[in-house]
């Protein structure tokens, strides 16, 4: 061997346990985005998807594209401001707000949005209880709330426990959603072509559409991506937050390309299933009723499982963003056991009396998920205007083109929401 081929592996191992370094360093930083990205595929997700996918066939998958590139951009701003001011956003708008009598609306308007987004995740969990178990809705009404339990078990343990949890319930999820399309084998250029052309057949289509925006740019998954990045950088130099913030980026990329990807199944699944024969689909009971026959009772038992792990994975999520923006806002330590059962006491009670008069669980997810698009702007319109701010971001603020990019998706967003106003008034 000459002295230059032996130099040459040197160089070569040296670069490998670099890259492999660095892999491990990625792997060690991964959690935020792994748990924001539950926000792509949460019970709401399941229920506008499938409406979407039944009723629309795939011209509505353009759709879920743009709302998962929004919500990506959006989420890297959001994690990117707690690394570079190691505080949240609801603790960075209690300082600019200062007076109560600003906070205070604030505060409820976000917590609003929050028990929406708990809504969803409640009647995820519920429906699908009642479908795996044939526990009666109303049974399951009362035992989905007990994941109150296993949700304050977690969130008492290191937030790490939580994270590697959120990578079982995401695999989980995302295996079964591959097992789903390999079942339906759907249109493959339909998809392509749907995927890039952007097409609204009516009033209907839109309302979905807005929900679709609302079930993957979720208010309270900006309000905690802050959060938990900002405890990823807590007291730690500026060295380390520059680390911080290159494998945020690496992570949201991959992490929510996979989410949106499987978000995207959801749809791609009940336009294959589904559409046009069966697409009248008005409920997620309905959708494994018919799944069943079609593709055998595997394909809705996987349906279901990945329900499941949704709606209890989400209610996580919403737990943590919850606390996030209480005591962000208020400045206030809040037991959780109590704001566990505050807010799903909220949700519970007008469930209950929507099952029992007879009200479809899926269009209460729907509307629940419009809501969510509406309130989109609560938390996206600061945190664009706060992480454009030098003062504030240091090196970490936005360049030009990346707040163009993120003003054109709020255009895009309110432009959304008020044609949805105007075309139901």
């Amino acid at each position: 061997m000459t002295e230059s081929t032996a130099k040459s592996n040197n160089l070569s191992k040296i670069k490998n346990a670099y890259q492999r370094s660095r892999i491990a360093q990625l792997f060690s930083y991964m959690g935020p985005a792994v748990i924001v990205s539950i926000a792509y595929m949460d019970p709401g997700n399941y229920g506008t998807d499938i409406q979407g996918g039944a009723s629309f066939n795939y011209n509505l998958l353009w759709v879920v594209w743009l709302a998962s590139a929004m919500a990506m951009l959006l989420q890297y701003l959001s994690g990117k401001l707690g690394i570079a001011t190691g505080k949240s956003l609801p603790e960075i708008l209690r300082e600019k707000f200062q007076k109560k009598i600003y906070v205070i609306p604030y505060w409820l308007a976000a917590e609003t949005a929050s028990a929406a987004t708990d809504l969803a995740e409640y009647l995820g969990t519920v429906i699908a209880l009642n479908l795996l178990f044939g526990i009666p809705l109303i049974y399951a009404s009362i035992f989905g709330a007990l994941d109150v339990i296993l949700i304050l078990t977690l969130t008492t343990r290191r937030l790490r426990v939580v994270e590697q949890m959120f990578m079982l319930f995401v695999s989980i999820i995302g295996i079964g959603y591959l097992y789903e399309l390999f079942l339906v084998k759907p249109d493959l250029p339909s998809i392509a072509y749907h995927s890039v052309m952007p097409v609204l057949n009516n009033s209907g289509a839109l309302m979905i559409a807005v929900g679709i925006i609302g079930a993957t740019v979720m208010p309270h998954a900006l309000f905690v991506h802050t959060s938990l990045a900002a405890r990823r950088v807590h007291d730690k130099p500026l060295s380390e937050k520059r680390k911080a913030r290159k494998f945020h980026l690496y992570e949201c990329i991959l992490l929510l390309t996979i989410a949106g990807l499987v978000n995207a199944s959801i749809m791609i699944t009940a336009a294959a299933a589904f559409h046009p024969h069966h697409s009248g689909i008005s409920s997620i009971s309905d959708a494994y009723k018919t799944l069943v026959p079609l593709f055998g009772i595997g394909a809705g038992v996987v349906f279901l499982t990945t329900l499941l792990s949704s709606g209890i994975s989400s209610s996580v999520v919403g737990t943590i963003s919850g606390q996030a923006i209480y005591e962000g806002l208020l400045g206030k330590k809040t037991n959780v056991w109590v704001r566990r059962f505050i807010t799903r006491f909220v949700n519970v009670i007008p469930t209950t009396i929507a099952i029992l008069i007879g009200i479809n669980p899926l269009d209460i997810l729907v509307y629940s998920q419009v809501i969510l698009s509406l309130m989109i702007p609560l938390p996206m319109i600061p945190l664009i205007l706060l992480s454009r701010n030098k003062t504030m971001m240091g090196e970490f603020v936005n360049q030009k083109s990346t707040t163009i990019l993120s003003f054109l998706f709020v255009g895009i967003i309110l432009g959304f929401n008020f044609y949805l106003i105007i075309a139901n008034l």
